[in-house]
């Protein structure tokens, strides 16, 4: 892969990061506050709803970081090695984890009767992709696992 195709994707990476960093500190307490105040029936799920956000964000930074390593190892030539099969590894982990918490959120918010249909196409949104991303990332972590394997092979056969 071609050095300038690796640092673009650590760029947008980057700037994925940052964006969802200032949606987490800026954007969502004031969307909160705002609902809370249009909706004032269901002000008590401001601060459950902030904090499942915030839980799921934990997964997606460390995703993202990840996904640095990886580039970063592409970039040095190290793609197919242990390190990149176990990073994907946790790639699809974090992308389990989202799914599973933006599962739970959805569930307790029809519970509590406040699961407006366009908060559940968000949350259908978010979990499809991350669904989307761990299937991806177990197709890649199983195609360099076999890489790995052949390269080990043709190592021992010469």
């Amino acid at each position: 892969m071609k050095r300038g195709a690796v640092t673009a994707l650590k760029a947008a990476i980057f700037a994925i990061g940052i964006v969802v960093l200032g949606l987490c500190i800026f954007a969502l307490p004031s969307l909160a506050k705002s609902s809370a105040e249009m909706f004032p029936e269901f002000a008590y799920l401001r601060y459950p709803v902030l904090l499942g956000l915030y839980l799921t964000a934990v997964p997606f930074f460390y995703a993202l970081y990840q996904a640095m390593k990886l580039l970063h190892f592409i970039d040095n030539r190290m793609a197919f090695s242990d390190l990149a099969v176990y990073t994907l590894v946790r790639i699809k982990y974090c992308a389990s984890m989202i799914s599973i918490l933006y599962v739970i959120g959805m569930i307790f918010l029809l519970t509590q009767n406040a699961l407006h249909p366009s908060i559940a196409i968000m949350g259908l949104v978010f979990l499809f992709s991350s669904i989307v991303i761990m299937l991806f990332s177990a197709v890649l972590q199983s195609l360099f696992k076999n890489a790995l394997i052949m390269r080990l092979e043709n190592e021992l056969t010469v």
